[in-house]
């Protein structure tokens, strides 16, 4: 089972439920940080770090000497990440998908591939829990490919995490597509009722099954909840505000390590899960 936690707007406590929900499940648990511009699941989880992998991005190098000037480089890229100008053709790394298009389709063999640093791929244990993070290169703004790098280390023999970016930008979508679930995390106020409608929206094209968790509960109004019913989407959990988990937060404690009483309710979660998307929660067959 693959299970994205996600959020409409950062600081809603995302990782927080994340990090809680892998600890309950042990080592029928694997963690997946895709928020690879800020990842924050280690300062929680405190894994030892086994692997670290480079991932690259094969972008185009142009010859010069071979290149005719059709232009047709230019034709096929979406994101103008190869532009012919004038007698010379100059490539945009830093605006290049790796789709290969321009390669493939150059009709002088005048374009060949170079690999661009993206970032790394770490991955460990945090106690029986599998862990693994990306972490992009200071610098650059091409999270899509590094969290697909991510990904790709999912095991289909765990319950598997993914702790998504916050937002509903591309690096979100790029996380939750795939998954067999999404929880929502939100907080009852305006601005999280706002966010969490436009998060919403966004995945709801992509035809996975949304439940929502909502934290800091007893601060705010009604809308989130109304919201939630409106739409039909279950509410799978409210965390209170409560000063043990603030606490524990500042120390790098889980929330369940911060209120024990929690650890049943994330627990259950899982069971709920399972049971809306008719899939075990128990056993090898997640």
């Amino acid at each position: 089972m693959i299970v994205a936690v996600a959020s409409g707007k950062g600081g809603t406590g995302k990782t927080t439920v994340a990090t809680s929900l892998a600890s309950v499940l042990g080592d029928r648990a694997q963690i997946l940080d895709c928020d690879v511009e800020e990842p924050n699941c280690h300062i929680l989880l405190k894994p030892t770090i086994l692997t670290t992998d480079t991932v690259n991005l094969p972008v185009p190098s142009v010859d010069l000497e071979k290149c005719s000037l059709c232009g047709k480089c230019g034709e096929v890229c979406q994101f103008s990440a190869i532009v012919p100008i004038g007698k010379t053709v100059i490539a945009f790394p830093e605006l290049c998908h790796g789709c290969g298009a321009c390669s493939m389709l150059c009709p002088e063999e005048a374009i060949h591939e170079v690999p661009r640093n993206l970032g790394v791929v770490e991955t460990g244990m945090a106690g029986p829990v599998e862990f693994v993070q990306g972490r992009i290169r200071i610098g650059e703004a091409m999270a899509p490919p590094l969290i697909r790098a991510v990904k790709a280390r999912i095991r289909n023999n765990k319950f598997a995490i993914l702790d998504a970016p916050p937002g509903a930008s591309c690096p979100v979508i790029t996380t939750v597509k795939g998954s067999d679930f999404v929880i929502m995390v939100t907080e009852p106020t305006p601005f999280g009722l706002n966010d969490l409608e436009i998060a919403v929206e966004a995945i709801k094209d992509l035809g996975i099954p949304i439940g929502v968790v909502i934290n800091r509960s007893d601060i705010g109004d009604s809308a989130v909840r109304d919201f939630c019913r409106n739409r039909g989407l279950p509410l799978l959990m409210e965390i209170p505000h409560h000063r043990r988990i603030a606490e524990g937060y500042a120390k790098g404690a889980l929330l369940i390590e911060s209120m024990p009483e929690y650890a049943d309710k994330f627990k259950k979660l899982t069971d709920d899960i399972s049971m809306i998307i008719g899939i075990p929660s128990k056993g090898s067959s997640l």
